[in-house]
């Protein structure tokens, strides 16, 4: 369908305002004619700003988006081809393509700063080596547990891994507590020696 943009009456006219097509605007845009492209502008420049911004969303970059699109309506006039379409729509796919493309690059700018951003961030020495430690001594005491017998090492994983209470321990393994606290103090002794901690 095409869009009438209204024309001013000149010295020729008769009281009537004839109607130009934008595909003509456009033509006369590529002759550059700039009161053909100040019609244009009146004509679509609402429309295709409100493309804009349901894609970019900020208005002020919808703005710069929607001057964009009309600087290179401007000076791409003479490659739009009717025959291919509308103005209307040529129009529109510029305006889409811009705004796609402040799309992308936005994205990329904050992934960029996100990236130095966690490049950037202090790393704590302090927990990544507390952290190191940890983990080197879990390994030790899982190495110190396989020295124990197993029914050391069940009372001893059940009080020290698990939380339970000797009296708790004494139900799951179906033993009196004595034998329970027995068992733990002896694993215990023996984890200190594998371990080289001195009493």
């Amino acid at each position: 369908m095409l869009v009438l943009v209204p024309h001013e009456i000149g010295e020729d006219d008769i009281g009537i305002p004839p109607v130009v097509t934008l595909e003509e605007l456009l033509e006369r845009v590529a002759t550059g004619d700039q009161r053909a492209f100040s019609e244009l502008y009146d004509g679509v420049s609402a429309r295709l700003f409100g493309l804009v911004r349901r894609l970019v969303v900020d208005p002020a970059q919808s703005e710069e988006v929607t001057q964009e699109v009309f600087l290179e309506i401007w000076q791409s006039a003479a490659r739009f081809q009717p025959e291919r379409g509308s103005a209307l729509s040529w129009m529109f796919t510029l305006a889409h393509r811009r705004a796609v493309d402040r799309i992308r690059s936005a994205q990329a700018s904050r992934d960029r700063d996100t990236r130095i951003g966690i490049r950037d961030l202090p790393i704590d020495t302090d927990v990544v080596s507390e952290a190191a430690e940890l983990r080197v001594e879990n390994e030790r005491v899982q190495r110190a547990l396989t020295e124990l017998t197993d029914v050391q090492r069940q009372a001893v994983s059940l009080a020290y891994y698990s939380g339970f209470s000797h009296s708790e321990i004494a139900d799951e393994l179906s033993v009196p507590i004595g034998t329970v606290k027995t068992r733990i103090r002896d694993g215990m002794i023996r984890l200190r020696d594998a371990l080289g901690v001195t009493a």
